[in-house]
């Protein structure tokens, strides 16, 4: 199937539209795969299903991703990106409460609990899950974190010798151990007092 001939149901054709550019293409495998993905979990996202979402070819999807996982992957990240966006208010423990709720709301309210723990659970054993989940999420992720911790203390709000890393770990690996590990229950309820304790143990002395 080529990317001309198939289309989402009830959208129209545009006349001569031709060849859709690669980039249009990719935009909408990767929002195709993000639906399944929110909807019906990672098991039912196979690039036949992602391609006839999409309006798009099944060699087009292998050329550039080795495996469903790894489209996964991606796809994850793209729909989480504009929804997990670091704010930089000038106030650092609102900007990390407004950013934690808004991974918390995401997690609990929008459908991405159950697709993330199916991710992490993939990554240890599939090695193209995993460089997906690390390149394209995990680490970027946590360098949007680790900037708006270090531009805190460049501002003095911060000690000079905290370890961003570990405070990294402190806020948004505590949601990941409640959810992967113990598969405790918790809400956004829980952000403020995560925030409190990580800055209060990097606060100047």
């Amino acid at each position: 199937m080529s990317e001309n001939a198939a289309v989402r149901p009830g959208r129209p054709v545009r006349p001569g539209r031709g060849r859709r550019p690669a980039t249009e293409v990719r935009a909408a495998v990767l929002a195709a795969a993000g639906d399944l993905l929110l909807r019906d979990g990672l098991q039912a996202l196979t690039f036949e299903r992602v391609a006839k979402e999409a309006g798009a070819s099944r060699t087009t999807l292998h050329k550039w991703w080795p495996s469903p996982g790894a489209l996964a992957a991606e796809a994850y990240f793209a729909r989480s990106r504009p929804v997990l966006d670091f704010p930089d208010t000038g106030d650092l423990r609102a900007d990390l409460v407004t950013q934690l709720r808004a991974f918390v709301h995401w997690l609990k309210d929008e459908g991405a609990e159950r697709p993330v723990a199916e991710l992490v659970g993939a990554a240890q054993t599939d090695p193209d899950v995993a460089r997906a989940w690390s390149e394209n999420y995990a680490r970027p992720r946590r360098e949007l974190a680790r900037e708006r911790l270090r531009t805190a203390q460049r501002q003095g709000l911060l000690r000079a010798d905290a370890d961003l890393d570990i405070v990294v770990d402190q806020l948004w690996g505590a949601c990941y151990h409640r959810l992967l590990v113990l598969r405790t229950p918790f809400d956004a309820s829980l952000v403020p007092r995560l925030v409190d304790h990580a800055l209060r143990g990097a606060a100047p002395r």
